[in-house]
């Protein structure tokens, strides 16, 4: 049923009761992408298709997973080599197809981005990640000795996973291996590469990462210098080895890793030791070890048997030898010492009794002399000392005599 009242003017006029019709806003949109400005765009082509004189593909975005259909006329790609995977600038502006609603690009000229270009343009991403420090040696990590667990990022198909694998269990046949197969070159190859290295370095059990892709032409490995991939390989915490390609190629993601394999078999090799090797280097070690001991036995034997036939450890006791000479000495001396003292001290003494005896009052008496004394002691000298009755003792040179004064002596 047909609504008989006019239609808003604008878009800002409707309401859902008074809606546009889809025939009327359809034009609109038309009218409008009608008036913008033709552009050069460029992307990756993907699903390229040729319907009489006109060329359907898609363009995609190379960094971001965003895509444009684009229209072409075939005579505006003549004498271009075209096909998935190509690099392509298109000269193009919108176009809006009412009857199905679809925004669709319109495109008058195309041109393929050429070889140099490309390298142009990876060589100035490559002095702007440079600049940053993103190749400095100072951020490079040593790869583990013995990784528990190796994470690699590989093609779906082909060799490269095969020579990291083969060639690094020959080496060290215990090794583990979390392995995410992803597209390595093409529309998927950005996103697919970085998700896989994101998750792998999210994983804590994984020691080291590998990126192996096999050879290929230029374009096959331009993945592997854009610079999404690059800055998520940068940003990881994980020590990665890159192996693109052979010796000669040199992505940007080489410069970026932690260590560069010329090869995928060279990454195989890179990531593990030798056991081989290993073992033969701890026989090695030991054999050294055991020559080292014994030759420190040796030295230490002959040292012992030095030290052993040193006199003072034959005859211990000869470091007493100066001593007790010195002692003995000590004691001769010592003895003639006191000798000699003894002597003059005898002597001494000889003199001395000489002169004593001949000093001593018992010398007088020996010659008849007698000692006198009164009752108080007193030596009696003269007579007018005692009275009669007085008792005297009379000292002789043997023995002692009492005797009384019977009568005192006349004279003086």
């Amino acid at each position: 049923m047909t609504d008989a009242r006019p239609l808003p003017r604008t878009a800002g006029e409707t309401t859902p009761q008074r809606p546009w019709p889809v025939r009327h806003l359809a034009p609109k949109v038309a009218d409008y992408v009608a008036k913008m400005p033709w552009v050069w765009v460029e992307g990756q082509v993907l699903n390229l298709r040729r319907v009489n004189q006109r060329v359907f593909c898609t363009l995609r975005d190379t960094d971001v997973d965003l895509s444009l259909k684009v229209t072409v006329d075939a005579s505006a790609l003549e004498g271009l080599e075209l096909h998935d995977g190509s690099r392509l600038v298109v000269h193009v502006r919108p176009q809006f197809y009412a009857r199905r609603g679809e925004l669709t690009f319109v495109g008058d000229r195309a041109e393929l981005v050429g070889l140099g270009q490309l390298l142009a343009r990876i060589e100035h991403l490559k002095g702007i990640l440079g600049a940053e420090g993103l190749f400095d040696a100072d951020r490079k990590q040593p790869l583990p000795f013995w990784p528990r667990l190796v994470g690699l990022v590989c093609a779906q198909q082909g060799d490269a996973e095969h020579d990291v694998v083969t060639n690094a269990r020959a080496r060290w046949p215990a090794v583990r291996f979390k392995i995410h197969r992803v597209a390595v070159q093409g529309t998927h190859a950005v996103p697919d590469v970085v998700a896989a290295l994101t998750e792998l370095d999210a994983d804590p059990q994984v020691d080291v990462l590998v990126v192996a892709r096999g050879g290929g032409s230029f374009e096959d490995l331009l993945p592997f210098s854009n610079e999404t991939l690059v800055r998520a390989a940068a940003a990881c915490r994980t020590p990665l080895v890159s192996a693109i390609g052979h010796e000669m190629d040199a992505p940007l993601l080489d410069l970026v890793a932690d260590v560069r394999a010329s090869t995928p078999t060279d990454a195989g090799r890179r990531v593990v030791p030798d056991a081989t090797a290993e073992r033969a280097g701890l026989v090695q070690a030991r054999t050294r070890l055991h020559r080292a001991v014994d030759a420190r036995l040796d030295h230490e034997r002959q040292r012992l048997d030095l030290l052993r036939s040193r006199p003072v450890l034959v005859r211990p006791e000869a470091l007493l030898d100066p001593h007790t000479q010195a002692l003995t000495a000590m004691r001769t001396r010592a003895d003639q010492a006191v000798d000699r003292r003894l002597t003059e001290a005898s002597t001494h003494l000889s003199r001395l009794t000489t002169a004593l005896r001949a000093l001593s009052p018992q010398a007088t008496l020996d010659r008849g002399y007698a000692v006198v004394r009164l009752a108080d002691g007193t030596v009696l000298r003269r007579r007018t000392q005692v009275r009669v009755g007085d008792r005297l003792d009379i000292r002789l040179a043997e023995g002692q005599v009492a005797a009384e004064v019977t009568r005192k002596p006349r004279g003086r």
